[in-house]
């Protein structure tokens, strides 16, 4: 997946570091409640239990405390290959080659201490870090070096993908934080439309979203002919890999019209 060319929307910087604090806080106070008999639930993701979920969910934001606290990466002007600055918009299709050192710092989190001690100890550690750090401050992420601004905005994806997760393993209702469900809405939906650039087809996440994507004959003028509708969380679901757009369709969650409207070729984004 070649980088991104621009960022395709800002977001409020205060907003969402309110977000992802909000977010965590959320989280933190349902896993607090966690029983034992719900830490050994199941997760459906791969052999994680609800104890490695939590760990994940606790190192989210923990990673922004290592990042932070580690020297600030150079980022050579003649060598962009060997220290480029990821796109944000290009972080989703990052991750996924990552996935089996990112399991094992999990199941090494999850066994070093209870869940509730994960979250306190993360709590008071980004509340010392991230106050005082720059938007711009570079982070030498495991994907390779970011803005913190960005990075911040990933972190919405990963709290709200996992507080869903959490909920359907453990049979919760943790909420989700208004502004973290709409910057984890738009950055996935901004990856659809790097991954199928066009303007064929508008792909549309009420109340937080909407995108052109697909390469084809352009719509200038009425009513799109191709439609994809559908809310914030089965649209993150099908982005993630939860779902699937037979699914999604089938069971009416997905609305869509249009030669060009089936997206079933382009999910997941992440898996």
């Amino acid at each position: 997946m070649p980088p991104a060319k621009k960022r395709l929307r800002s977001y409020d910087s205060a907003k969402t570091r309110s977000a992802v604090l909000a977010q965590f806080g959320n989280v933190r106070e349902a896993v607090g409640r966690l029983t034992p008999e719900q830490l050994a639930l199941p997760t459906g993701l791969g052999d994680w239990t609800v104890r490695e979920l939590a760990a994940h969910l606790a190192m989210a934001v923990e990673s922004v405390n290592r990042y932070l606290e580690a020297p600030e990466p150079a980022v050579p002007s003649a060598a962009p290959s060997a220290g480029h600055v990821i796109a944000l918009p290009d972080w989703p299709f990052a991750t996924g080659a990552h996935a089996g050192a990112i399991a094992e710092d999990v199941t090494a989190l999850a066994a070093s201490l209870p869940p509730a001690e994960l979250f306190d100890r993360t709590a008071d550690r980004v509340a010392g870090f991230l106050p005082g750090a720059s938007d711009d401050r570079l982070l030498g992420a495991r994907i390779g070096v970011m803005r913190l601004g960005d990075y911040l905005v990933t972190r919405t994806v990963e709290l709200v993908v996992h507080t869903d997760d959490l909920n359907r393993a453990a049979g919760l209702s943790v909420p989700y934080d208004r502004q973290a469900l709409a910057a984890c809405t738009r950055l996935l939906a901004d990856a659809l439309a790097v991954k199928a650039p066009g303007a064929s087809t508008e792909v549309r996440i009420p109340p937080y979203a909407v995108v052109q994507c697909v390469a084809g004959p352009r719509h200038t003028r009425g009513t799109p002919p191709n439609v994809v509708e559908t809310d914030p969380l089965t649209w993150i679901r099908l982005a993630t890999g939860r779902t699937t757009w037979p699914e999604a369709t089938d069971s009416a969650q997905v609305s869509a019209s249009g030669e060009r409207a089936d997206l079933s070729g382009l999910l997941p984004l992440m898996s």
